[in-house]
């Protein structure tokens, strides 16, 4: 009789080491193949978790046959790419952080930084997922109605994920850290969910954006980039934050996750505004 104490095979969960190499592979393959997006160059232990999450989902325990299932069902390969790029997330996350950019950094770009041509004011939400932090962002920009034009460009690598967030609908736990009056004034219930009014909406241009791949870096006034630089090696990190910082003017703003930092040359790109934050302003 095997011990009672060893856990069966057959129902433990399958996690990201078991994901055999061939198999990551043969995933990676088939997301090429099926959504034009190579998951090569992103962090492999972080990427093999977040795969056999989604095996895990699917009801299987090994990796074959979710394989099929991937080659074979016109919807799971974006659906994996959703849940590997994607995390969950609700209005006003880490509220701090959204008091230090109503207090001070917006005040501050719209006394100072203003643009040297005649574009507006551009705030951009870097792997905006379905849309709560640009909407965040659009929210404080609407209570504290700046003078100047502003444009909130969001951007994400799944194309399911920025229509859902151009539709602007969300379920009541997204709302939590929303203060009820301003869920009053900007959100319509739909069905059990709520809606953000169109006059909220249209201030966010959502649009797809590979940060790997893309040749064009947006100028922006202020990046908010957060969460989304521990998927890649420290390399592409420098090389990302590079980009933001050429694209940033003087007195531009990046905002970085909690679990992230400026590397190597970038500090001496950027004062610290806020080090528990993790705002930076540029040189």
């Amino acid at each position: 009789m095997a011990d009672s104490q060893t856990v069966d095979s057959r129902t433990a969960p399958f996690v990201g080491s078991e994901l055999s190499d061939a198999d990551y592979e043969s995933v990676r393959r088939l997301i090429v193949e099926r959504c034009g997006f190579d998951l090569g160059s992103y962090k492999n232990p972080c990427i093999r978790r977040r795969i056999a999450a989604r095996i895990r989902a699917r009801g299987f325990r090994s990796a074959p046959p979710y394989l099929e299932v991937l080659s074979r069902e016109q919807g799971e390969p974006e659906a994996l790419l959703s849940a590997l790029t994607i995390h969950v997330s609700q209005f006003f996350r880490n509220p701090s952080t959204y008091a230090v950019l109503e207090r001070q950094v917006l005040p501050k770009l719209f006394a100072v930084a203003r643009p040297q041509d005649s574009r507006p004011l551009r705030l951009w939400s870097v792997g905006c997922a379905e849309g709560e932090e640009p909407y965040s962002l659009a929210l404080i920009l609407a209570e504290l109605a700046p003078k100047d034009p502003v444009e909130i460009l969001a951007t994400d690598l799944s194309d399911a994920a920025l229509q859902r967030a151009a539709d602007g609908v969300f379920a009541a736990e997204r709302l939590v850290t929303v203060p009820q009056e301003m869920r009053t004034r900007y959100f319509e219930v739909h069905g059990e969910r709520f809606r953000l009014r169109r006059e909220i909406r249209s201030m966010v241009a959502f649009r797809r954006h590979n940060l790997l791949e893309s040749d064009a870096f947006p100028a922006a006034e202020l990046i908010l980039c957060r969460n989304v630089l521990i998927y890649f090696s420290r390399e592409e990190q420098e090389e990302i934050l590079r980009r933001f910082a050429a694209g940033l003017p003087s007195g531009g703003y990046l905002v970085l996750g909690r679990a992230e930092m400026l590397l190597g040359e970038m500090r001496r790109l950027f004062d610290i505004e806020s080090p528990a934050e993790r705002i930076y302003r540029r040189k």
